[in-house]
This record gives C-alpha cells, structure tokens and sequence, in this order.
C-alpha cells in the first residue's frame, strides 16, 4: 500500500498541492518526512513524515495550527519564544526552522509557504527529519576540536572557555583562581636528537603528570609546542597556588623512562592571579607569560608570580628592540678596537672588532644589553655582516702585519651566507684572508656540528684564521680541540681574574697554556688588567695577551695613533 496518505481529491486541489499530490510516489522514498498544507487543511502527509511525527501526539487530520501549536509543545526550554516565532512567521508568510528533542531522539522542523500573495499564502510545507546522528557528530567533532589530539588534554579554544568561566565565578563570588604557564626546559635537544616520536610521548608523560598533580576543579591546557597552562580554581590563599608551582617544577623535572631511553628535562613557571593582575584571560595570559619570561631569565627550572615592573621592563624591551631595528638603517653602529700583544716581542700582533650602539637619544648602549636581544630576535645576522665589511675595511689601512679578529654567532652558521659575505668582504676592502681572524665560542659547535666544521674547514681553506673564544668555561672545549685544528685558543677573563686570587688559579692557565704549545696553537688571556696578572701569565707560557692593561676598546681612528705612540716595541713591524 502507498505510504503517503491523501487527505484532499486532487481534482480539488489547485496547483502547488497539486504538484505534491502528483509527486507523491516519489517523496514517499526521500529521508525527510513532508507534510503539505494548503488553506489550513491537511492535504498531504508522506510515509516517513507519518513515521517520525508518530509519537508527537498530533490528531489524525489536524488542521495547521494544531500541528504547530503540537510541535512548540515539545520545545518545554523555550516554548513560548516559539509560539512567538510561529505567529510572526505566519503573519509574515515567513520561514522557520526548529529542532525538538522526543524519546532520546533530535529531530529537525522546517516550515515553509508557497504561492504567498499580498501577504497571505496559499499553503504551508512541514519538513521533518531525524538528526540524531548528525547532531551526534557534530557534537563529537566539536568536542574534538576543543582537545590536543596528541596529550588529550583541553587545547586553547578550550582553555579560554575555561578560563571564562573562573574569572565569571570570581566576579561573582569575589574569589580568586590563578594562571600558571608552564614551559618546559631543554624539551627541543630530545626532540632534535631523538626523534619527534620520543618527544611526543614525552609530551604525553608530561601532560600525565601535570593532570594528576591538579584537583578536579582545576584545568591544565596544552596550547602549543611544550607550553601548558595551568586554571587553579577557587584559590583562598596565594600559597596554594605556591606549593602548586613548586610541585609542578619538581613533578617534570623528575627522570623519565620512554622506549628504553632514561630523560631529564625541567620546567620554568609563570603565574598570574585574578583579580590581583587582571579579569580578563587575554590580560592574565600576558601577565603570566612576563612571570615566565623572568623565571627563564633566573636560570630556569623556577617558577615567578607577576609583578607590575615586569611590564615595564617588557616595554622597555620592546622600545629598545625597535631601536635596534632602526639602528642599522641609521648608521649608529660603531667598531672599537682592542689590541693584543705578543708576550715574546711585547708588539701589537692583532686587535679585536667589539660592536657599539650610540643611541641617540639613550647615548652608549652596552652591549650585554643589546647583543643578547638582537641574537633572540633575529637582527644578529645582518648586523654581523655589517661588523664582517666594516672591520675589513678598517683593517685594511693598518700595518701589514695586523690582525683583525671579528666574533661570529651561532646564527650566522646557521645560514648559507657566511663564507659568501666573508669572501665579499675581503674582495671589497682588498684585505687579504690571512689577515682576517674569525672568533668562535662553543655555542657555535653545538648546532649543527657537521655543518659546522665544514664551514669552517672552507674558511681554513680560504686562508682565514679561527680561534675559539671564551675557552674552558663548556662542558666540550677539549673535544672541539680534537674536531677541529684551532688557530687560537683564548682563556676566559675569569681564569684570569682567579690567578691572582684562588690558590689553583696558576695551574689552570699552565695547563691550558701547555695544551695550546703541545697543539701548535696560540693562547691569549683575556681580561688583563694588573701588572701582578701579566707577570704570573709571562710565567706560566701564554704566548699573548688582551685587557685594560695593554689597552681599553678604541675607535678605529685612534688604533693609529696608539700604534704610534707604542712605537717599535710594541708594534709588530710588516
């Protein structure tokens, strides 16, 4: 028997639910269910609509407004906003579309007109469908959009819901919740040197750990990378929220135990208090990520409460990262100089480029201030190459028989364009390879380590001298020394500085000293400033030497004037 009921005689039934009732075989197979009304009478109703509206408690041939006012019934969160809705819709000759909930299931209203005419229509179309699965779908999808696939835990769409939510509570309920971000320490070397996989399963060790030190009430987020924060709920006293960063430090800073592989990283905490430091997530986010970038700054593996001056030191730092953008462009950027004498002649053999800032409106800019920030953010690159040319340049008029030693950073060995801008620079200022020294610290070894020593085998090869600077303050001077056929080697100013005030402070320079005779390789003390210091180094074999003693950092015009006055014995001559 066909399914679809016809409740009119077609002959009677003018257009559009004539059209229907000649549809009727086919609409009978679609999935939505469709009721056709025309002049408020019931004229159509097809076998899935009689299936789905079944349990709706709808008469037998109800007229429109009974299905209506049937259908708003079984909406009981918001009844009356519909019944609203339905009228409007119906004085207007309008649309509308609703969902309504029966038995477990979700089902989708769609009503309709046709052939309206100044304001009045002809009839009405009921579409019913069952969503259950769809909605059941899209419930799940959105859910899984909310968590970090890898660690299962809440991401940051879902965090900042989170977040709303205690910082509601707490403008109601003039409480407290906290914010702690926490960032984890020498996460990236495992993951660089043992694969992505270890390090995700390190992440999910991590994520473990942190949701089993936390109450219920409390949330911990993964929003990126290896950064998690941490919502503390319903906090009475800050020290809770103290004792739960000091566990959290301890709890990831423990060894792990993954595919066989025994791992120790640390965590470095940021923490931000509401309403103390704002009411807003945006606002205690940042809070808490300046309490973080000062635990890092500390020494890691710390955690720090938000203090206001940390703002201020923030903008400060992000005015002097402008400037330094600037800087290059304005030509405020300077060599000095400082010369390092050979101990067997007493004569000036080579003098080191030092970069210096003169701000114009800060004045001299010292450079532990500002290299360390150009580094981090990436302007070490062109500035070195800016350093590389001008000390080229500035060589090139001195004696024959000077050296130039300029520093170069781990960042600049990280491109392709060293050797390039190197060799320009000699090409442009006409000095030769051999008069050109570049300084290296163990920083640089650590990245890359292959790619590195070809680059610098290719300086070698060029004519160019490298040396390693700040030697004996890492964990691989020695090793390197073995890679890698140093021209130089040059002993920290803190040995220098001990030799006249710890008892070993002689047996360290003698011994480094001595390596560097047994190796064929040259050994300048930095950092001298006293007689009493030049004696002791004479004595234990250091073939040259650098400090205030000898002379402070100068400008490049003053270096000949300098060589003047120091005359025959101290001046190697060409």
């Amino acid at each position: 028997m066909q399914a679809v009921q016809v409740l009119a005689r077609p002959e009677t039934i003018p257009g559009p639910a004539e059209a229907a009732l000649g549809l009727a075989p086919y609409l009978d197979v679609v999935r939505q269910g469709f009721i056709v009304f025309e002049r408020g009478r019931l004229v159509l109703c097809t076998g899935p609509a009689r299936e789905l509206v079944g349990g709706f408690g709808l008469p037998d041939r109800p007229s429109l407004r009974q299905a209506l006012h049937t259908l708003c019934r079984l909406l009981p969160l918001r009844r009356n906003a519909l019944f609203a809705q339905v009228r409007r819709a119906l004085e207007r000759c309008e649309g509308l579309a609703f969902e309504i909930l029966r038995a477990g299931l979700t089902f989708e209203i769609g009503i309709q007109p046709f052939g309206p005419s100044r304001g009045a229509c002809q009839g009405w179309t009921i579409t019913v469908e069952d969503v259950t699965l769809r909605r059941a779908a899209e419930i799940a999808a959105s859910e899984r959009a909310r968590l970090d696939p890898l660690t299962g835990l809440p991401n940051r769409l879902h965090l900042r819901e989170r977040l709303e939510d205690a910082l509601v509570q707490v403008e109601t309920s003039d409480g407290t919740c906290a914010v702690l971000l926490v960032d984890l320490d020498r996460f990236k070397p495992v993951n660089d040197t043992l694969g992505h996989a270890i390090g995700d399963a390190l992440l999910a060790k991590v994520a473990d750990r942190l949701s089993a030190t936390l109450r219920p009430s409390d949330t911990v987020a993964r929003i990126g990378g290896d950064e998690f924060v941490v919502v503390q709920h319903g906090v009475t006293d800050l020290e809770e929220t103290r004792v739960l960063a000091r566990r959290i430090v301890d709890l990831i800073g423990r060894t792990y135990m993954i595919e066989g592989q025994l791992l120790t990283i640390g965590a470095s905490v940021g923490v931000a208090v509401a309403p103390r430091d704002g009411t807003d997530a945006d606002r205690l986010l940042k809070c808490a990520d300046l309490a973080l970038y000062r635990a890092k700054l500390d020494g890691r593996g710390a955690f720090r409460f938000f203090e206001a001056e940390m703002d201020a030191r923030m903008q400060a730092r992000r005015r002097l990262e402008l400037d330094i953008r600037q800087a290059l462009g304005r030509r405020e950027f300077s060599l000095h100089y400082q010369p390092q004498l050979n101990l067997e002649n007493d004569r000036v053999t080579g003098c080191e480029a030092l970069l210096r800032w003169h701000h114009p409106e800060r004045g001299m800019v010292p450079p532990g201030e500002f290299i360390p920030l150009a580094e981090e953010i990436g302007l070490i690159v062109p500035i070195g190459e800016w350093v590389i040319r001008q000390a080229c340049r500035d060589a090139v008029t001195w004696p024959a028989a000077i050296t130039v030693a300029v520093n170069v950073s781990p960042a600049q060995f990280k491109g392709d364009r060293l050797v390039e801008v190197i060799v320009s620079a000699l090409a442009g200022s006409g000095l030769p390879a051999s008069r050109l020294e570049i300084e290296i610290t163990e920083g640089v070894l650590l990245q890359e380590n292959e790619r590195t020593l070809r680059t610098l085998h290719r300086l070698r090869a060029l004519g160019i001298r490298v040396s390693m600077d700040d030697f004996g303050t890492g964990y691989s001077s020695l090793s390197y020394l073995r890679s890698f056929p140093f021209d130089k080697i040059k002993i920290d100013r803190s040995f220098v500085a001990d030799i006249t005030q710890k008892p070993d402070g002689d047996a360290v320079i003698r011994a480094i000293a001595g390596l560097g005779r047994s190796l064929g390789m040259t050994t300048v003390a930095e950092g001298v400033e006293t007689e009493d210091q030049m004696r002791r180094i004479r004595a234990e074999g250091c073939t040259d030497v650098q400090g205030y003693l000898v002379s402070r950092p100068i400008p490049a015009e003053a270096l000949l004037a300098l060589f003047t006055d120091l005359g025959p014995h101290g001046l190697a001559q060409a």
